[in-house]
């Protein structure tokens, strides 16, 4: 008689190849179209420092539990401002989009700004800004991005000092030309999490979960124990595939490296952007293996990716809902977390 279990495999195949990330932090490959008016930025980054609950009102008049008040999970990520460097344009040619030019902003500025930015960047004291946005002017710009420094300094539960180097999509105005005005006018300034993100919206959160190292097969794709009949061992799956392929198929689930991975979760809402001197966030004893929170930060419903300490990266929706609620936080618990 024919097996008829019908499941599908264990682990997804769609997470390919399973390997270490390149870099702590999460990259951006695209990012999404929008009607804006106004030119804004379209991402931002900031420190997980661990989770608490919220009690809220159910403002969703289609839901079971509408005008109830309700307890939801929530992450609370720091998001102290970011410093933009410098202006990169983009141009269209026959084989996709190909840099046209960056304009950075002044040196002794950015030394000043971000001591430890030497240990990332060269030091370019002879660049001249005000000729290469001239340059960017006069070409036929498909897309303008800004690049971006974190500013770990101003918090102090992460060790390291030093800056990390991202590009953020700008969005709006009528065109490349009025982005790239736009963007002039920022190079050496702060960017707060403020004029990125809204209270009640939606983003796509980019991060790289927590690692585990190698790990057998069962640890890494779920797989079920052989029989307790079976010669040799358990924990490893039945073949390898057949003889005739002569080769080992990427399909077949094998041990390796397990997590530190990047991921990409969508449509993650922001429930509250608040400074610590606003509303007390920050739990007794503080949050386990971070501390406390000095700058502003997000409460955003749902697990996010990664342990605490981990930078994360977020950005404006790619596949936004069409329909959103407005947010009534009635109690946020700042209950101590040890021994939780």
């Amino acid at each position: 008689m024919a097996n008829t279990t019908h499941r599908p495999k264990k682990g997804s195949m769609g997470f390919g190849p399973r390997k270490r990330a390149n870099r702590p932090f999460g990259r951006v490959k695209s990012w999404p179209d929008s009607d804006a008016d106004e030119v804004r930025v379209q991402g931002f980054a900031g420190w997980k420092a661990g989770m608490t609950h919220v009690l809220m009102r159910d403002l969703n008049p289609g839901s079971p539990s509408a005008g109830a008040e309700v307890r939801k999970a929530v992450t609370v990520v720091e998001v102290p401002p970011m410093r933009v460097l410098a202006v990169r344009g983009y141009k269209m040619t026959p084989y996709g989009k190909q840099t046209a030019g960056e304009v950075w902003a002044d040196a002794e500025k950015l030394s000043d700004a971000l001591p430890d930015l030497p240990r990332r960047l060269p030091e370019r004291k002879e660049h001249d800004a005000e000729a290469h946005l001239n340059k960017l002017q006069e070409s036929n710009l498909n897309e303008v991005r800004l690049i971006v420094a974190s500013q770990p300094d101003k918090i102090s539960a992460v060790g390291s000092k030093t800056p990390e180097i991202m590009e953020m999509g700008l969005t709006g105005g009528d065109n490349a030309a009025a982005q790239l005005e736009w963007a002039s006018e920022k190079l050496g300034e702060e960017l707060t999490i403020e004029d990125v993100f809204t209270s009640g919206s939606d983003i796509d959160v980019i991060g790289v979960t927590k690692g585990y190292g190698n790990q057998g097969v069962v640890r890494r794709f779920g797989v079920k124990l052989l029989s307790h009949k079976n010669s040799k061992r358990r924990r490893q799956i039945g073949n390898m595939g057949d003889f005739g392929t002569g080769y080992v198929r990427k399909t077949i689930r094998q041990a390796g490296q397990t997590g530190y991975h990047q991921r990409t979760e969508y449509n993650k809402r922001i429930l509250r952007i608040a400074g610590e001197e606003e509303s007390q966030i920050t739990p007794a004893g503080g949050f386990l293996h971070y501390g406390e929170i000095k700058n502003h930060y997000m409460i955003i419903q749902g697990s996010l990716p990664g342990p605490a300490k981990r930078l994360i990266r977020f950005r404006d929706a790619a596949r936004q809902r069409r329909e959103q609620h407005p947010v009534d936080i009635t109690y946020v618990s700042t209950a101590s977390k040890q021994g939780v």
